[in-house]
């Protein structure tokens, strides 16, 4: 057991990697994409307004402690999106792949929602659609959860970056 204060949304720098994730409604997502930025060296996770709440009981176990090392804000994604200069990168199904991108230091990399992916309103304000193709044969699996997809995906960035 821990007790800690809940601290106050924190200022966002448009410096380095934002993660942002659009929607995302369960605890255990949450709570592995947090503990991803932690393990990535991600510092700041920028989440919707109806993104599951980062101080659920389930969200907390599932970071593991990292939600004391990641800076979390919840705002107005459209908002937000609009005033941030870095290239905005999001995860979809028919993006670039992401093996053959140039996936700069400052960017954002926008997350969907599990069942619907990103919303048509932030997906007008993503400037570059990446994704991470399938190499089974059969090529039918549907989709990759969001915080498997978000773990691929920082793992290029960082490999890319190195």
């Amino acid at each position: 057991m821990a007790v800690f204060e809940i601290p106050k949304q924190p200022t966002i720098e448009n410096k380095g990697l934002i993660v942002v994730l659009d929607d995302v409604r369960d605890p255990g997502n949450l709570g592995t994409i947090i503990r991803l930025c932690d393990w990535f060296g991600v510092k700041k996770l920028v989440c919707s307004k109806a993104t599951v709440d980062c101080f659920n009981p389930k969200v907390i176990q599932a970071t593991m402690g990292s939600i004391t090392r990641v800076n979390i804000s919840y705002v107005d994604l459209e908002t937000f999106l609009k005033d941030v200069e870095a290239p905005v990168f999001g995860a979809f199904m028919e993006g670039e792949n992401v093996y053959q991108s140039a996936l700069p230091t400052d960017a954002v990399l926008v997350m969907g929602n599990e069942a619907n992916g990103v919303s048509k309103a932030v997906e007008n304000l993503i400037t570059e659609k990446i994704t991470i193709p399938r190499f089974g044969d059969l090529q039918a699996t549907e989709s990759l959860n969001v915080a498997t997809a978000t773990a691929v995906l920082l793992s290029e960035w960082r490999r890319e970056g190195s």
